[in-house]
């Protein structure tokens, strides 16, 4: 299924420390890159992964709409992660206690929670996988311990 809709503006990326958020763990090198990806993502990758992924996701409209007004594509956050060598990324989503805090008027079911999350999920990796693949023109920097065990 494909979603007609535009794409959002791509995100301007935060100088948060990627080990704040609680579903990344990122090791190593602290020079996360920022500059250069949110570039990236100005110069293509952002549409470009945002076309693959439009033409895949189970959102509907609906929901696309109520991720749109929530501002939750501004959200995402990517940093190069020098030990892994990847882009890595925090997706936005919709907190828990959203019945609580009357979130959105057209919000009404875990189900369309739970699908706008998983879609916003796989936005971000398919964003990942387009920056490393396609943008990012550097090689890992991370230099293992010399004290490892040798394994020969």
């Amino acid at each position: 299924m494909t979603l007609d809709v535009d794409a959002p503006d791509p995100p301007e990326l935060q100088e948060t420390d990627p080990e704040e958020y609680d579903d990344v763990e990122v090791t190593g090198n602290a020079n996360y890159r920022r500059q250069d990806l949110e570039q990236f993502l100005k110069d293509g990758a952002w549409a470009d992964a945002f076309d693959e992924w439009r033409g895949n996701t189970d959102m509907d409209e609906g929901e696309f709409e109520i991720a749109r007004d929530l501002g939750l594509f501004r959200e995402f956050d990517f940093f190069w992660d020098d030990f892994a060598d990847r882009v890595g990324y925090h997706a936005p989503g919709i907190p828990e206690d959203w019945r609580e805090r009357d979130y959105h008027p057209d919000l009404d079911s875990w189900g369309t929670v739970s699908a706008i999350n998983a879609g916003l999920t796989e936005l971000g990796q398919v964003v990942s996988e387009v920056l490393k693949q396609d943008f990012v023109d550097w090689e890992a920097e991370y230099d293992a311990p010399d004290d490892l065990p040798d394994f020969d």
